[in-house]
């Protein structure tokens, strides 16, 4: 730390802090006894808090958002010079920065058009919802608006994204939720025997289940599939071979619209631009957030294909026959001033390459570590998106404690590695490890990463 704060004034923060914030995802019982954690600076790979404490950082800002890391001067010169000049116009009129980066972002996304600002993950699925729902009443009488969802994938926070989220610990107590959303089966591969499913073609199966659905609600009634390319928070699940190439076939027969929420996995996270790339699927809508300026500006983006934009077209006097919808901050021009830049750095200093290289090291010696730890069960990712599923049991697969995960977070907090966890989130099945180091991690970032998790499973199992 550089020791522009001094210990007085980060006092009278913490007492703030503890005054008047309510955090995210926290109990504040505990902080009427101990004082919350303040994070004060950071660095290329590494965070510093209140005391001055170094933490290596391998969840990049807590949830997957930091992807170029820290201190990134050009992106903060770019959010500058672009508030000096215009800071915010609604979005019913353009901006050169994002009628750039609308460009720029598109050039990446082959079969996609239109890049529709908003603020949030959160909001941006909450758009395609809309843009599902309203095109079922203009093309299909209202009967088309049925939405499916994957167990275990998460959309965000706000009650109609709730009504989508396949994790029922962040859904219990938030309901009842709004009609139309309906759930399909997981496709986690190390759980087959969970669902009583076969060992081979397990990816087709897990598909086929999808199509049971729709045939269950009636395909006249199901308008959208919305699917996470990789399961984020309910457990780094990498989807089975075959299982996206059925996805796709099955959205192509029943004239279902494909929505693919890249809130965590877009920008490079998982080595290529967008998740879904690794898999030859063609979506009509791609969401996404976190990654796309890093965090240095609030932005995300729901992109569509021409088709769907299309359907918001028409010569017709109706004056509802358009997308009704306005995003306030969704005008906000630091957002795609800072995301060209995230972009250009990503492009200029290798990036992708190095999140390919970089994540398939990680998960080799993240699958050595099995053999010294009985506890592993699985080890599974892409890039630099990583998960290790804890058992107490290898043969019968069962979890891990929950308490007893979260007690390996916290040995590697100690240590001054922050790793994540699933946590409160799928009831029983709360028990991955979950790793996603900034995409400019090195070899050693990698290493000392590894080195902490294997030293708190030492410690915390034995």
């Amino acid at each position: 730390m550089d020791g522009t704060f001094s210990d007085n004034d980060l006092s009278r923060v913490v007492a703030a802090d503890k005054a008047h914030v309510w955090h995210h995802l926290s109990q504040h019982k505990p902080y009427e006894t101990t004082d919350p954690r303040i994070i004060v600076e950071g660095k290329g790979m590494k965070v510093w808090d209140q005391h001055g404490k170094e933490h290596l950082d391998a969840v990049s800002g807590g949830v997957w958002t930091v992807n170029v890391g820290y201190g990134r001067e050009s992106i903060a010169n770019a959010v500058r010079d672009q508030l000096i000049k215009l800071n915010y116009f609604a979005g019913s009129a353009g901006s050169i920065p994002g009628a750039l980066f609308s460009e720029k972002l598109i050039s990446k996304m082959p079969g996609l058009t239109r890049v529709y600002y908003t603020n949030s993950g959160s909001e941006a699925n909450e758009k395609a919802f809309k843009m599902v729902r309203q095109i079922a009443h203009k093309r299909y009488g209202g009967k088309k608006h049925k939405i499916l969802y994957r167990e275990r994938d998460y959309h965000g926070t706000t009650i109609g994204c709730l009504s989508a989220g396949g994790q029922d610990e962040r859904n219990a107590q938030y309901g009842p939720f709004a009609d139309g959303f309906v759930r399909v089966p997981h496709c986690l591969e190390y759980r087959a025997a969970d669902q009583g499913a076969p060992v081979e073609n397990y990816g087709e199966w897990a598909a086929d289940q999808i199509e049971a659905v729709i045939l269950r609600e009636g395909p006249d009634t199901v308008g959208a599939l919305c699917l996470e390319p990789v399961t984020a928070g309910g457990g780094v699940i990498t989807p089975p071979a075959g299982y996206w190439q059925r996805v796709g076939e099955i959205c192509k027969k029943y004239d279902i619209l494909l929505h693919i929420d890249e809130v965590v996995c877009g920008v490079g996270r998982t080595g290529t631009w967008f998740g879904y790339q690794h898999y030859g699927v063609e979506p009509d809508f791609v969401t996404m957030a976190k990654g796309v300026a890093s965090g240095y500006a609030a932005i995300a983006c729901c992109v569509t294909s021409e088709r769907v934009f299309d359907m918001f077209k028409s010569d017709a006097t109706d004056p509802l026959d358009y997308f009704r919808d306005i995003s306030t901050f969704g005008g906000c021009t630091a957002g795609p001033a800072a995301a060209l830049e995230n972009l250009r750095i990503i492009e200029d200093e290798g990036l992708l390459e190095n999140t390919t290289k970089m994540g398939d090291y990680m998960l080799d010696q993240l699958r050595a570590m099995m053999d010294r730890h009985e506890i592993i069960g699985d080890v599974r990712g892409k890039g630099l998106f990583l998960g290790a599923e804890l058992v107490s049991d290898r043969d019968s697969r069962t979890p891990a404690a929950e308490k007893m995960v979260g007690a390996v977070v916290a040995d590697c907090m100690a240590q001054g590695v922050i790793i994540g966890a699933t946590n409160r989130s799928v009831p029983g099945y709360n028990n991955t490890l979950c790793f996603s180091p900034a995409l400019i991690a090195t070899k050693d970032d990698i290493d000392n990463i590894l080195a902490a998790v294997d030293g708190a499973l030492t410690r915390v199992f034995g």
